[in-house]
């Protein structure tokens, strides 16, 4: 009996389906990354902003699967109020996944519809980082999901 070689097509088609079925476990194998938020809030509206997030935003994104490490807020150089958080994920596409989800949930849509309506504009600009840890980065100390 012969043996015939592969066909390339086939042998790539085989070589994808493998990546694709190790890229979750390669993935959970490199550990969580964090996403760092920086929004520019104004003085305003800055109570409001706070309730929000709090009453509202926090409890919407655990619900998509959101994990807050921890919540600040700052100035900027010109006195400008930045409300900072950094989120925690298992890797960058289930981020990804997540914030679509939670930016498209209907009760999130109609709380930022109505507060815009009663306090106005609550947000100016936007950072995000993604942050991917290092190979030397003390990754023991955080949560896995």
């Amino acid at each position: 009996m012969s043996h015939r070689p592969l066909p390339r097509r086939l042998l790539a088609a085989c070589l994808l389906l493998l990546l694709l079925h190790a890229a979750p476990l390669l993935a959970r194998e490199a550990g969580p990354i964090h996403q760092l938020r920086v929004y520019e809030i104004f003085d305003g509206t800055r109570q409001a902003f706070h309730d929000r997030f709090r009453d509202h935003a926090a409890r919407i994104m655990a619900r998509h699967g959101f994990h807050i490490v921890s919540i600040w807020e700052s100035r900027a150089e010109d006195g400008t109020p930045r409300f900072v958080y950094l989120l925690q994920w298992p890797d960058e596409a289930t981020m990804r996944t997540r914030w679509a989800a939670f930016m498209a949930d209907e009760e999130w849509s109609r709380i930022k519809r109505e507060t815009g309506r009663e306090h106005g504009r609550f947000v100016g600009g936007i950072e995000e980082h993604v942050l991917l840890p290092t190979d030397y980065s003390p990754q023991a100390a955080f949560r896995r999901d």
